[in-house]
């Protein structure tokens, strides 16, 4: 095996785990919140079973890119893979052990082609607001008595088909977030996979979502369940419901690469807003030093992004 190769396999290996830790928490974090009391590995089968489904589908329906035709304007280095190349996962597995969000958007595919930074820091940026303002305008004017009633319901029995709906709506936001995440991990991988390979990178993939269901979610889970109502399987369907619709909106409006952190936090901080506005719980104070809190966490991973991006190649 060349170097070339084994910064390949290395990186795979590092990307999945890290992106998977860090990332996929924005979608299963309401999911694992809500369902704490469900034995572990009964999620983990649940999002594995969805994972395989959505990544067999863009591999067969793309002609071997199980990308979804997101990496073509990250094409593989003329190179080939170089050292460089490996650090961004690591610095991502550093942050997500001190709870920080980053983005792993801007973190791993930068580094690739710096030249498209831009362009996903638009798309990003308008993706957070777009959340945010459609958060408030929900949560406030929208369903306001509902949460209110969740509130004031919290802690009784709930009714089945909120478990059926949450499990639907899981699936729905879990399979539109992998669309738009996995360019972030198989970017270590060949454009075209064999079938070989993607068994491998299966198998793989589904391993570690067994380690962040055993954890239930880890240091990043924090993040989601501070947030008033997020362990509350009603508010957590309404919360994935939102969420899948607008990464769906963003997906199809193009194909370029965008931060679903970004577009998380915008939801989550209008979504916290607009409560506190309401049923002052918990007070607008608070509320904003939590919202500024997870914006100072967002724009130091993109920092180190960029610093990341333009320094590592200037180094090597």
């Amino acid at each position: 095996m060349s170097l070339v190769e084994i910064y390949m396999v290395v990186g795979f290996m590092l990307a999945a785990y890290s992106i998977v830790a860090n990332d996929s928490i924005q979608t299963l974090g309401t999911f694992i919140a809500s369902n704490c009391r469900r034995p572990w590995w009964v999620l983990w089968c649940f999002s594995s079973i969805v994972l395989v489904i959505v990544v067999v589908y863009g591999w067969y329906t793309h002609g071997g890119d199980p990308a979804y035709g997101r990496l073509e304007k990250f094409p593989v280095p003329e190179l080939g893979l170089q050292w460089f190349h490996v650090i961004p996962p690591l610095v991502i597995l550093l942050l997500t052990r001190y709870g920080v969000p980053v983005s792993t958007t801007f973190l791993i595919l930068a580094v690739f082609n710096p030249k498209n930074i831009n362009v996903m820091l638009l798309k990003s940026g308008i993706g957070y607001l777009v959340a945010f303002v459609i958060a408030i305008v929900i949560y406030r004017f929208v369903i306001n008595k509902t949460t209110e009633y969740f509130e004031k319901t919290k802690g009784q029995p709930i009714e089945t088909y909120w478990v059926v709906l949450q499990w639907g709506a899981t699936a729905f936001l879990w399979s539109q977030w992998l669309i738009q995440d996995l360019a972030n991990i198989f970017v270590y991988a060949p454009r075209i996979m064999s079938i070989e390979v993607l068994v491998l990178a299966l198998l793989l993939l589904v391993a570690l979502q067994g380690a962040i269901f055993f954890q239930m979610g880890g240091a990043i889970q924090k993040i989601v369940s501070e947030k008033t109502g997020t362990a509350d399987i009603r508010s957590a369907t309404i919360i994935d419901f939102i969420y899948a619709i607008i990464l769906l909106v963003f997906k199809e409006w193009s194909n370029m690469p965008m931060s679903t952190t970004w577009v998380f936090l915008g939801l989550l901080a209008g979504r916290q807003f607009a409560i506190s506005w309401h049923m002052f719980i918990p007070p607008i104070k608070d509320t904003t030093h939590l919202v500024v809190k997870d914006i100072f966490k967002a724009l130091t991973g993109l920092i180190v992004s960029i610093v990341l991006a333009l320094g590592l190649p200037m180094l090597a």
